[in-house]
């Protein structure tokens, strides 16, 4: 992640079952918004993404109001098991990014 993490990003989001509203993130909850944004329909995984939380940020996000899918994938190698794949559901917009002085 580039930048302040008192950068403020903000968002339109429009969901399916509800009116659109506006999401002023910051830190690394607007980076996991921006990835999913770039990731579109492929969606992020912590193994093509890392970072330290993914499913902390992922949990807020929801907790905003944000919908996004999680697909369940295996994997093989030393340490195989599943991770989680996170397709942003949501039509999102950034609207702008306020730079903390």
């Amino acid at each position: 992640m580039t930048g302040n993490q008192n950068n403020r990003t903000v968002f339109m989001v429009s969901n399916a079952d509800k009116k659109s509203f506006r999401l002023a993130l910051r830190g690394r909850n607007a980076w996991a918004m921006k990835q999913l944004m770039d990731a579109g329909a492929a969606g992020c995984t912590p193994i093509n993404n890392p970072a330290p939380r993914w499913s902390a940020y992922i949990h807020n996000l929801r907790r905003f109001g944000v919908h996004i899918r999680t697909i369940t994938e295996q994997h093989g190698g030393e340490f195989a098991g599943n991770h989680a794949r996170y397709v942003l559901v949501s039509n999102v917009v950034q609207l702008s990014c306020e730079v903390a002085q």
